[in-house]
């Protein structure tokens, strides 16, 4: 190619080579074992010195399409595939930390990374500090000598609250550290982390990248350094693998992330701004509102765009009629889903306090900002109408 193509035609277009049939369509390569055509080269492939599939575990053709597809639309050297999202974040830590590292995270992160970093990484002796998500000192302040990564996630789940990532990556690489995004909210299309400083940026893939709630899945951007010589290591002796047909889901849902979250996001938009003017709703969470403490830091991050994730506190008097009127809005749903997923074409509404982010403390929940009237909605492509129809049957009912 003469210049570089644009993300959304890499979407659709960069994979492995195409097999001697001449497929239009990615193939979905089932096997659990290569044959090799020698003792030599199978030595060393296995060694790391030739390139070659050896063993289901370690790569497959279906899943490094889906890696280079992934990478190219982040703009990274490389990728390197997981499980699950949560698998991916572990890869991350497994594979960079040690005991008596320090780690600095958002303390509003999705419910099972902050268990995951602050309760059961610290067990192997890793230390973690949870800072305010958009207070950059508090982040700067948080830095030690052994810190070796800042994580954020933004926007993050469920609050929507945005961090600064080119400041973040300022502050990591001044003390000798790294910087890793999750990118799951925003995706490659409205924000690429990698661009503003990030070193790694992690996905869920199970959720907008797939795009219909199938498959579970999930990701690691990088160098390619890091991918070979930090992760890859992690996979084959955890065999957090992604199977090929999960990998081939979400590479063929790839192809339409591009329009699916673009229309996603304005249909969030608008409901964000039809919530806002409800009488039952005390605070709508979406950083397409002008109302957003980060609405300009995120219209300059995500290419001007909110995303399709919003949240939205009712209105009540205490924290039991709070979670009694959130239950009463999720259970008077007919259309829209109760579900904890997101990024599906579904639009899916959840209690984030009862569950994604269940397993804290009442207290770890409080300084993340997560109280039991709030309900998260992911957006998905029914008819505006038809979801505003929806909510109001509970809203208008307290």
């Amino acid at each position: 190619m003469t210049r570089p193509l644009h993300p959304d035609t890499l979407a659709v277009r960069e994979a492995v080579e195409r097999s001697q049939y001449g497929e239009n369509s990615e193939a979905l390569y089932l096997t659990s074992g290569y044959v090799q055509p020698s003792a030599e080269a199978s030595a060393r492939r296995f060694a790391g010195d030739e390139d070659g599939f050896t063993y289901g575990c370690y790569g497959n053709p279906t899943v490094a399409s889906f890696e280079r597809r992934l990478a190219a639309m982040e703009g990274a050297e490389a990728c390197m595939s997981t499980a699950s999202g949560m698998s991916a974040i572990l890869m991350m830590c497994l594979g960079l930390l040690k005991a008596g590292d320090h780690v600095i995270c958002s303390q509003s992160m999705f419910g099972s990374t902050i268990k995951l970093i602050g309760s059961d990484l610290a067990k192997f002796g890793v230390e973690s500090s949870f800072v305010s998500q958009t207070d950059v000192g508090a982040w700067q302040a948080a830095v030690k000598p052994n810190t070796r990564l800042l994580f954020a996630e933004t926007p993050t789940n469920p609050l929507t609250e945005v961090c600064d990532i080119q400041a973040l990556a300022n502050i990591a690489h001044n003390a000798g550290a790294l910087l890793a995004v999750d990118n799951c909210f925003a995706t490659p299309v409205l924000q690429r982390p990698i661009a503003l400083g990030a070193d790694i940026v992690m996905h869920s893939g199970t959720k907008f990248l797939d795009g219909q709630g199938r498959v579970m899945a999930g990701a690691l951007c990088a160098s390619q350094q890091m991918v070979t010589e930090k992760f890859l290591p992690v996979l084959k002796s955890g065999g957090m693998t992604l199977a090929p047909f999960n990998a081939w889901v979400v590479l063929k849902g790839l192809e339409t992330l591009d329009i699916r979250v673009r229309a996603q996001s304005a249909r969030a938009l608008a409901l964000a701004q039809w919530l806002e003017a409800h009488p039952a709703v005390a605070r709508v969470y979406h950083p397409g509102l002008a109302s957003h403490p980060q609405h300009e830091l995120a219209m300059a991050q995500q290419s001007g765009v909110g995303g399709a994730v919003l949240s939205f506190d009712v209105k009540a008097s205490d924290p039991d009629q709070a979670r009694q009127r959130a239950f009463h809005v999720l259970d008077s749903l007919k259309v829209l889903s109760l579900a904890t997923n997101l990024g599906d074409t579904k639009t899916l509404c959840a209690h984030p306090a009862s569950t994604s982010h269940g397993r804290l403390t009442e207290a770890q929940r409080q300084a993340a900002g997560i109280g039991q009237g709030l309900v998260r909605v992911a957006v998905g492509l029914e008819h505006f109408d038809d979801v505003t129809a929806d909510l109001d049957r509970g809203l208008s009912s307290f």
